[in-house]
């Protein structure tokens, strides 16, 4: 297990329940939405490539929105409503 991984995490949680919430799903239109500042709260896959994961994180924190990690690209998919993994996700206005 990284170790490095698990001490920065600031949270560590369920997957949400996303239901009723607009939601903007994937790397490229979570990027859109918060360089836009329509993101509200972020979620970020555990499992996911760091790569694509951690740059998201460190926009988080530039933009001061804040973010949670969950267990595993299928729960946030599940959460999202859709059939596949997702890396990140986040609620909009």
């Amino acid at each position: 297990m990284d170790t490095k991984k698990d001490s920065k995490i600031p949270k560590y949680g369920v997957a949400p329940d996303l239901k009723g919430k607009r939601l903007v799903v994937g790397t490229k239109q979570l990027r859109k939405a918060l360089e836009n500042g329509r993101a509200k709260w972020v979620w970020l896959a555990e499992n996911a490539d760091p790569a694509i994961t951690e740059p998201l994180e460190a926009l988080c924190q530039n933009c001061h929105v804040a973010y949670t990690w969950v267990p595993s690209k299928q729960d946030l998919g599940a959460a999202c409503g859709i059939e596949v993994g997702a890396a990140a996700a986040a609620a909009v206005d």
